[in-house]
């Protein structure tokens, strides 16, 4: 009997932490649009690539808006009155041709798991830096106390994939706590080709932080999926081969600010990346530069 407790009991901590360990990403109905169409925007969250809607509440949205190809062209549906509205907007109109980036980033969230479970889950998302940190402060016998936050962007590309000069939403970097950011255009790269993605923390390089890469397979094949962690530049190289989706995640976590201490002890923040490649386009780890 003792045996069956101990094996139902390490069965439970893994679901507990496996349950923890979700994605949050934006989804399009399809990557590729025609120029005028209108499609709802799915935040959704789960696992390898497999995911659910996040939530409908307007108070979790602190920043959702669509970036068109020129800078003018600029759709906000972050919600304005929050407290006063149940669910919000995801509906965008895709207008212009060209490469449109997708910006959601939600309010701080908390969480408290035992010592264990927290352990467990540090070293399952590779957060080296935090159980570090618990190691030396003599933390590991304490609770895990996390408010954490979701960065999430999109790519979708509308009508002719031909190069356009003012096309450049895909690459800024939108000012996020944990952002990907892509250094060559997705829709663009040449098949078998590189695509370069930096991870910034708090706009400066995220030397070391681990990338987790989906792919979807067509004909219902399984899902793909591999880790690589960022170079000193921050930069992950990987190479397309076939159309997707694909979605890119990764996860940070620092000591929580002075502000929240007294409900947190530890900040996270999660950020993903979602895109198509070309129609002759997939992916496969390559070596970083």
């Amino acid at each position: 009997m003792r045996t069956n407790l101990v094996v139902l009991a390490l069965f439970a901590s893994s679901l507990t932490t496996a349950s923890l360990a979700h994605e949050f990403w934006l989804e399009a109905p399809r990557f590729h649009l025609s120029p005028g169409a209108t499609v709802s925007i799915r935040p959704l969250i789960g696992a390898d690539f497999a995911g659910k809607p996040w939530t409908t509440k307007a108070t979790k949205v602190l920043r959702l808006v669509r970036y068109g190809p020129t800078p003018a062209d600029t759709t906000d549906l972050t919600p304005t009155n929050a407290a006063e509205t149940d669910t919000f907007r995801t509906g965008f109109a895709f207008a212009q041709p060209g490469t449109h980036m997708l910006l959601m980033r939600s309010t701080n969230s908390f969480l408290e798991l035992p010592a264990a479970e927290f352990t467990a889950y540090l070293r399952e998302e590779g957060l080296d830096y935090a159980l570090k940190l618990r190691q030396e402060n003599d933390q590991m016998a304490q609770p895990g106390r996390e408010t954490y936050r979701r960065c999430a962007k999109a790519l979708v590309h509308v009508g002719d994939p031909a190069p356009a000069l003012a096309d450049t939403a895909w690459r800024h970097v939108y000012g996020l706590p944990l952002e990907l950011v892509p250094e060559q255009n997705p829709y663009r790269v040449a098949a078998d080709k590189s695509l370069t993605v930096r991870v910034l923390r708090a706009g400066k390089p995220a030397f070391g932080a681990a990338v987790q890469v989906w792919q979807r397979q067509p004909g219902g094949l399984p899902t793909t999926h591999f880790t690589t962690r960022a170079n000193q530049n921050g930069r992950i190289l990987l190479r397309l081969s076939g159309p997707g989706p694909y979605l890119l995640a990764a996860v940070d976590m620092t000591a929580a600010p002075t502000r929240l201490r007294d409900r947190a002890d530890w900040q996270s923040t999660w950020a993903s990346l979602t895109f198509a490649g070309p129609l002759t386009a997939g992916l496969r780890s390559g070596a970083k530069h």
